[in-house]
């Protein structure tokens, strides 16, 4: 290859996300893509609507279900794993549950108008009702912030919780699914150079994110 003829890798690049994963894992990705092609611009669509890619609203989505349009190509990047946690500040208050039927004597963080929790905990065999969540709310970012400030025990991404020095793991023993991290793009964008620079860019930032704290702060 001649001296020369590699083409700068320049232009702008629109992401989807969840709520949580704009705003407390995509910024240290970003950052580093950045340090590696200071060419590309990143914009961020918090989001969970799979429909993004079908308007052309957004280049590349990180979903948590597999795209079912045909119009989409998907792959799938990995699992991150769920937890029960909450802050070191509450559980100087309250003590720590030792075992999941403790959870009913502590104030829970969870959905308003969803029952996706409450049929969880019930499968596990945790008997909650509505009024067993003490905070609740449908904004993932709100959610998170709440049991980080100490409102009760509440569910999380594990690699979250393991870079939080505020929060602390519980009951690791608790049947809990795991998310599924789909990386979706339109059909019509695969051959954009600089969308697959960025689409494998963070194939392999999600792996190593959802292995764990520990694999991200060794790069």
């Amino acid at each position: 290859m001649a001296l020369g003829s590699v083409e700068a890798i320049e232009g702008t690049v629109r992401i989807a996300a969840s709520e949580v994963v704009a705003a407390y894992v995509l910024p240290k990705m970003t950052a580093r893509l950045g340090i590696e092609e200071p060419g590309i611009e990143v914009e961020i669509v918090a989001s969970n609507q799979v429909e993004n890619l079908l308007r052309r609203d957004a280049d590349i989505a990180i979903r948590m279900v597999k795209p079912a349009q045909n119009e989409l190509t998907a792959r799938k990047v990995c699992d991150i794993k769920l937890c029960c946690c909450a802050a070191k500040s509450y559980l100087d208050r309250h003590g720590s549950p030792l075992k999941p039927a403790d959870l009913l004597d502590h104030p829970l963080i969870g959905f308003d108008r969803s029952d996706e929790m409450i049929r969880g905990f019930t499968q596990a065999g945790i008997p909650v009702t509505r009024s067993s969540f003490r905070f609740r709310t449908d904004n993932q970012i709100v959610l998170w912030e709440a049991l980080r400030a100490g409102n009760g025990v509440g569910l999380g991404q594990e690699p979250l919780a393991d870079s939080d020095p505020s929060l602390e793991k519980l009951l690791p023993g608790l049947p809990l699914p795991s998310l599924p991290v789909w990386l979706a793009m339109h059909r019509d964008v695969r051959t954009s150079v600089r969308i697959r620079r960025v689409a494998d860019f963070l194939y392999e930032e999600l792996k190593r994110y959802s292995a764990g704290a520990t694999a991200n702060s060794a790069r």
